[in-house]
């Protein structure tokens, strides 16, 4: 199953990683024959075991969606099933590919498909008996205690997606906001304590029989180089952008200083987690209105007012997505799409709403999951999310191994950097927005930090949550280390302190879903610097002349040409080839990023002279 969320993988695929299904009825012949030592032998093994997923993910993607769209304790029993003998063909392929990739002169296609099946699995299992289940049973329950986790607002309980939406609810006290983070993470993380530890000693078992220092080293060998110099090139990348982040840092810090007072928030060091609208300071966009310019803040339009004046409809905001893609060049999406896809939340049943974009048969039954609703989130949504499914049909010729982004970064950078062409100008184009009504350079500022309040605040985030696992994993970070260990990385990365002491046997990073629920989280840390390079790439292909943040694309079918000729590569080459194609490039570069936002920090160093700067 190749499916893909806007925030998340979803659950099977997030243990799993994508390529790491198996066929339940396959012929005897094909799932459990052993093909000789040689490299004949590799190849053939690959191509049994290509066909044998390629045949049970069309099913397990069948049953998946009807348990998304339909959730009954039927569905919930037919999709824990299907993941189950997913769970043990991943295994077992992993094991077996790790043992042919040790034969000398095997092909160069069949060692790098070899090394996805290797790779294919997130949480390895040793072959000790029971070592499986008890990591099975370890992981479910670890989501199951994230997924039922409840915190407290004015001393009463209040579920996950609730007391989210509360923390970045403007209208509370700093000591509410305390009360609410606190509750979280003590309620939440600190009880998965022991069987995290547990989780990771088993994991790390698994990864050494498939060959791996240990399972971070293993995550960090999906990226076509050394997990070491994969570690290298993020610190870098954050180094680049560590300039931008710290003007970001500095300015915010002194309007909460202003608004709260020194008593809550200093005027110099760290700024206190909670007080940045979001529970785990990872984007700050939702407090926006406390930081805006004077004057530049108002863009002067909401597209979904826009959407609203005109009369749109769901529907009609996919259509509006769609004809983005087209206007490049691609083929429509097929009648299947339309008649297949889930728009809005139906009235008769219960439907996991959060977005999603999936690729049932692996060839041309795309769809996406959405319960849509007309504003200016859902309306960026879907451009995202159209961009997997034009990803996935731009690969479905390759072999099944391929089935998938050059890395786990590119799949979120194509929806994200067609998300970033909601431009005004784009506006204009497709008839929304009036030119008159166009905001002018005045108004580029406020734009452009209420960009950064997400894109750029989240970077040194999205690098810390694995860097905190990478030494879980190798033993640098003991179990009596793991909440000392967390809180420093996000003071030593982020600049951010928890807004009460934390004992050291809490577990807070328990209290952030893709712990608990083992989803690596760098491929959003490189999404953040993709979306900008393909970006700008496509901006200079289209010979745009204006300040970069304004671009738009739309129409250019040169753009679309380079594009496709990276997306229906896939996997089937290293990921620095893929960007190649399209970027003129073969190294990841924050440099278009800081491009994007370059006036921001012209005018954030123009604010923040005079005021202490770091932590």
């Amino acid at each position: 199953m190749k499916l893909l969320a806007s925030a998340a993988l979803l659950a099977l695929a997030a243990n799993l990683a994508t390529p790491a299904f198996a066929a339940e009825d396959a012929p005897a012949t094909e799932a459990k024959a052993e093909f000789p030592m040689t490299p004949q032998g590799a190849a053939d093994f690959v191509a049994a075991a290509e066909k044998d997923l390629f045949d049970y993910s069309v099913d397990a993607s069948r049953i998946a969606w009807v348990n998304a769209t339909y959730i009954t304790p039927d569905t919930d029993a037919l999709a824990a099933q299907s993941g189950a003998v997913g769970t043990e063909k991943a295994v077992r392929y992993a094991l077996q590919a790790a043992r042919y990739a040790r034969v000398k002169g095997l092909d160069p296609d069949v060692a790098r498909k070899l090394d996805i099946l290797r790779n294919g699995i997130v949480l390895p299992a040793p072959t000790t008996p029971g070592a499986a289940a008890e990591l099975n049973t370890i992981a479910t329950d670890l989501q199951s205690q994230y997924g039922k986790g409840k915190g407290t607002l004015d001393g009463k309980a209040i579920s996950g997606s609730d007391i989210e939406a509360e923390m970045g609810n403007l209208d509370h006290t700093p000591a509410e906001y305390a009360e609410m983070w606190k509750s979280w993470h003590d309620n939440v993380g600190a009880p998965m304590k022991d069987d995290y530890a547990r989780l990771v000693t088993i994991a790390n078992e698994g990864a050494k029989e498939l060959g791996f220092a240990d399972a971070g080293a293993m995550w960090r060998s999906n990226y076509d180089m050394d997990p070491d110099q994969f570690a290298a090139t993020t610190e870098r990348l954050w180094e680049e952008m560590k300039p931008l982040y710290l003007a970001l840092h500095t300015y915010v810090r002194t309007r909460l200083n202003e608004k709260y007072g020194d008593a809550v928030q200093p005027a110099s060091g760290p700024i206190r987690a909670d007080l940045l609208g979001n529970m785990w300071a990872q984007e700050w966009g939702n407090i926006y209105p406390l930081v805006a310019p004077p004057g530049a803040g108002d863009l002067g339009y909401d597209i979904g007012d826009l959407l609203k004046a005109q009369g749109k409809q769901p529907l009609d905001m996919v259509k509006t997505g769609e004809g983005f893609y087209s206007s490049l060049g691609f083929e429509k999406l097929p009648e299947t799409f339309w008649e297949r896809s889930l728009f809005v939340k139906p009235a008769d049943r219960e439907v996991v709403c959060h977005a999603s974009a999936w690729d049932v048969d692996n060839k041309d039954d795309i769809r996406i999951k959405m319960c849509i609703k007309v504003n200016a989130d859902d309306f960026v949504t879907i451009h995202h999310e159209l961009g997997h499914n034009y990803y996935q049909r731009a690969y479905k010729e390759q072999p099944y191994l391929y089935l998938n982004g050059a890395n786990d970064g590119f799949h979120e950078a194509i929806g994200d950097f067609i998300a970033l062409s909601i431009t005004p100008e784009y506006l204009v184009q497709i008839g929304l927005l009036d030119r008159s009504q166009v905001p002018s350079a005045d108004k580029d500022i406020g734009l452009l930090l209420r960009q950064a309040m997400d894109k750029v605040a989240f970077l040194p985030f999205g690098l810390l949550v694995d860097k905190w696992r990478w030494g879980v994993f190798d033993g640098s970070i003991s179990p009596a280390q793991y909440n000392t260990a967390w809180v420093d990385l996000k003071r030593e990365y982020q600049g951010i302190v928890p807004p009460v002491e934390r004992p050291a046997d809490a577990f807070d990073p328990g209290a952030k879903y893709h712990i608990p629920g083992n989803t690596p989280y760098m491929r959003y840390f490189l999404a953040r610097i993709l979306q900008f390079q393909f970006y700008k790439a496509a901006c200079e292909q289209a010979g745009w002349k204006g300040p970069l943040h304004r671009c738009s694309f739309y129409g250019n079918k040169q753009v679309g040409e380079k594009l496709n000729a990276m997306l229906e590569m896939g996997a089937s080459k290293p990921w620095p080839e893929a960007l190649e194609v399209f970027t003129g490039s073969r190294e990841l570069s924050a440099k278009p990023m800081l491009d994007y936002f370059a006036p921001l920090k012209k005018w954030l160093d123009e604010q923040n002279k005079g005021k202490p700067s770091g932590w």
